[in-house]
C-alpha cells in the first residue's frame, strides 16, 4: 500500500482529491492536512511514502512545509501547483519537491503520479515540463548557473542515466534504452543524486538540461 497525506486548504478540493485516491485499491489516505504545519505533524506521525501538497495554504506554505519534509526525510512530496504560480513551482523545486501536477489533473494522471513518485521516480506534468525547465533553467529563478565540474565525480554509466533523467525517461524506459536492469537504474540515480548533492529526479532534471548532458 502507499501511504498519503493530502495536505490541502480548501475542504472540497481535498474531500476530492481524497476520494480520488481511496478509489485505488493501492493508495491508502492516512491523514488530512488543512495547512502546511499540519502537514509535517501529520509527516511525522504517520510515516507516509507521499505527501501531496498544495503550494498556498495558511500557517505554513506548501513550499515551507516541504522544505522541512523533504529535509527530514519524512516522506516525497508531490506538489498540486497552477499555471499562474510559477514562483511557488521554483520554490517547490528548490525545496526537493519529487513532482508537480496541475489542480486540474484528471483522476487517472493524479492516482498514476502517486504511484510514479511512490517508485522513486520523479514527475511533472507534461503540460509544465518544458516551461519549468526552460525558466528554471534560465537563470534568475536558480541564482546562478550549474557548473559543468559537477559531474566530474560521476562515472560514464551515471552521465547516460543522467541523460535520460533529462529526457524524462521513467526507470524502465532508462532500462530499455541502456539495456540495464531497472533495479540497476534505480541504484545509479541513487547515486548521481547523492554525488551531485540533489533532493530530487526533478532536479537532476533540471541540471541535465542546463548542462546539455
Amino acid at each position: 500500500m502507499i501511504r498519503v497525506v493530502v495536505a490541502e486548504d480548501q475542504s472540497a478540493v481535498r474531500a476530492g482529491l481524497v476520494l480520488i485516491l481511496r478509489s485505488a485499491p493501492d493508495i491508502d489516505v492516512v491523514g488530512e492536512a488543512e495547512d502546511g504545519l499540519r502537514a509535517v505533524e501529520l509527516a511525522r506521525e504517520t510515516g507516509p511514502d507521499l505527501v501531496l501538497m498544495d503550494v498556498q495554504m495558511p500557517r505554513l506554505d506548501g513550499v515551507s512545509a516541504t522544505r522541512q519534509i523533504v529535509a527530514e526525510r519524512l516522506a516525497d512530496v508531490l506538489v498540486l501547483t497552477t499555471f499562474d504560480h510559477d514562483e511557488y513551482v521554483f520554490g517547490a523545486l528548490r525545496a526537493g519537491a519529487a513532482g508537480f501536477l496541475l489542480k486540474n489533473t484528471e483522476a487517472g494522471d493524479l492516482l498514476e503520479a502517486v504511484r510514479t513518485v511512490a517508485r522513486g521516480e520523479g514527475i511533472v506534468a507534461p503540460a509544465v515540463t518544458r516551461r519549468l525547465i526552460a525558466e528554471f533553467a534560465a537563470g534568475p529563478a536558480r541564482g546562478t548557473k550549474a557548473d559543468p565540474g559537477v559531474l566530474e565525480g560521476l562515472t560514464r554509466r551515471e552521465r547516460e542515466v543522467l541523460s535520460c533523467v533529462g529526457e524524462g525517461l521513467s526507470n524502465a524506459e532508462i532500462a530499455e534504452r541502456l539495456r540495464m536492469a531497472e533495479g540497476t537504474v534505480k541504484t545509479h540515480v541513487s547515486r548521481l543524486l547523492a554525488k551531485l548533492e540533489l533532493r530530487s529526479r526533478v532536479q537532476a532534471a533540471v541540471l541535465a538540461r542546463e548542462l546539455g548532458v
